[in-house]
């Protein structure tokens, strides 16, 4: 019964997170929240809810008992040190800079002619979770672990999708097209535009996270 429990628990708060992500783009919910506090409103109570629902899922999966589904390998505990440093940059540059095309600090300012991380991709910051949750589903082969990291990681892999056509709507299919056409990879430009203080910002990110890992988490995550 305790087992079940603690699954149950935990099962319980990842279906609440998935909720809360789906319920915000109920238009009977969401309308009336913008037409009171404005997108801006409604962006940062999402992300305060979003948040707080995250650590509760957190907390759920390391209150849960251990139910091996695969043994973890010596190699396997190299994936997260490895892409990591890649997910803090996405996370730190597409918060640098305003962005039309996913979450962030919105479009107010984007400039289409030095379009910056979005000449890599248009979602950095769900890249940036996408990696971070798919890069600890080999390491962690426990039923917890699992619950936690594999709904996050396929939710990234759907959300840009799902923000694509978000944005063709709300933008207008011409206008979407003549900003994502603009936004072309080239990597002297792209450089150029990010600039090295916001990169070595991203880089400095993950130091942080590995001193604060043992703290948050309780174990260390370097093999």
């Amino acid at each position: 019964m305790r087992l079940m429990g603690d699954v149950g628990h935990l099962i319980v708060s990842v279906a609440a997170f998935l909720g809360a992500h789906s319920l915000s783009n109920w238009k009977p919910l969401r309308a009336p929240i913008e037409a009171r506090y404005g997108k801006q409103g409604f962006y940062l109570g999402y992300s305060v809810v979003s948040t707080a629902l995250l650590v509760w899922v957190i907390a759920a999966a390391l209150n849960s008992p251990t139910v091996v589904v695969w043994e973890q390998q010596p190699w396997m505990r190299w994936v997260p040190p490895l892409v990591m440093p890649v997910a803090c940059l996405f996370w730190v540059l597409g918060l640098a800079q305003p962005n039309p095309f996913s979450i962030g600090l919105g479009g107010a300012g984007y400039d289409p002619a030095r379009p910056g991380i979005v000449r890599l991709t248009r979602h950095p910051i769900i890249w940036g979770l996408g990696l971070w949750s798919g890069a600890h589903i080999l390491p962690n082969g426990h039923l917890a672990g699992l619950l936690l990291f594999t709904p996050l990681f396929l939710l990234c892999l759907m959300g840009a999708r799902i923000l694509d056509a978000k944005r063709r709507r709300s933008l207008g299919e011409a206008h979407w097209r003549a900003m994502a056409d603009l936004a072309i990879f080239e990597p002297h430009a792209l450089l150029t535009e990010l600039g090295w203080k916001r990169i070595l910002g991203g880089l400095a990110l993950y130091p942080v996270l590995l001193w604060l890992h043992p703290m948050v988490i309780g174990l260390s995550p370097l093999p």
